[in-house]
């Protein structure tokens, strides 16, 4: 964590990785305007909370600010995409639209590495984060692989599908099977959030809708255990 204004508007102009920002909800002032006016250009969460949750997370001086620096660099698919097929590779990228659980998203890291996926992508709200938890859960995973966060899973779906990338949504309202699907393009699947799996939007403009068939009671698996299927039988395809 870092707090106090000043040293927040330095984190934000030393372009330091931030994953959000929590600042008071009455704050005013020449500094606090200087952070704003910085923060309306800088891609990064903030959220308005009572002066309470921020003296409970530190007894020290915060000035009614306290940002979260990331853990690891996150890299931009704009600049990912390209060096996939620079280097001859035939990309598999991994979107998560909502995915709010950090054990979640740490097994789903692991399984990303451990299969082959070349960059886990995540949005810039609503949404987990990489912290020492997730890295924890990864198994380390987080650190080696590629991690992008975009400002909506939207425009990350658009740029791959204006980028030769066919999409696939894994989604339990499709009528293909997942093992029907031909993965051996370069492709990028988006598995949902844990509550309400992929939003309405991101459904209408992928390229394709696939399901792993349920013999039980339950309608589906769990986010990163269906993310683990679908992610080995890709790596299965390319491999034959």
């Amino acid at each position: 964590m870092i707090f106090g204004i000043r040293a927040v508007i330095e984190a934000v102009q030393a372009g330091k990785d931030i994953d959000k920002i929590l600042m008071r909800r009455d704050l005013q002032g020449d500094l606090s305007r200087e952070l704003f006016q910085m923060l309306k250009t800088a891609q990064v969460p903030v959220q308005r909370v009572p002066k309470e949750k921020l003296d409970r997370l530190t007894r020290k001086n915060h000035q009614g600010t306290i940002a979260f620096i990331s853990a690891i660099a996150y890299q931009r698919l704009e600049d990912i995409v390209p060096f996939l097929y620079e280097e001859g590779k035939n990309p598999f990228i991994v979107l998560l639209d909502g995915v709010t659980d950090v054990r979640n998203f740490g097994a789903i890291a692991r399984s990303c590495e451990c299969a082959g996926v070349d960059a886990l992508v995540i949005p810039m709200h609503n949404s987990v984060s990489v912290n020492a938890d997730a890295i924890k859960t990864s198994a380390g995973a987080l650190l080696s692989l590629a991690v992008c966060k975009e400002s909506t899973i939207t425009e990350a779906i658009r740029f791959l599908q204006h980028s030769g990338y066919k999409v696939f949504a894994a989604t339990e309202k499709a009528e293909t099977e997942y093992t029907q699907a031909d993965y051996s393009i370069p492709l990028a699947l988006i598995m949902g959030g844990e509550d309400r799996g992929i939003s309405i939007d991101n459904l209408r403009i992928c390229d394709e809708r696939v399901k792993i068939p349920v013999k039980g009671t339950i309608a589906s698996l769990n986010v990163s255990a269906a993310a683990a299927v679908f992610m080995y039988e890709v790596a299965r395809q390319r491999k034959g």
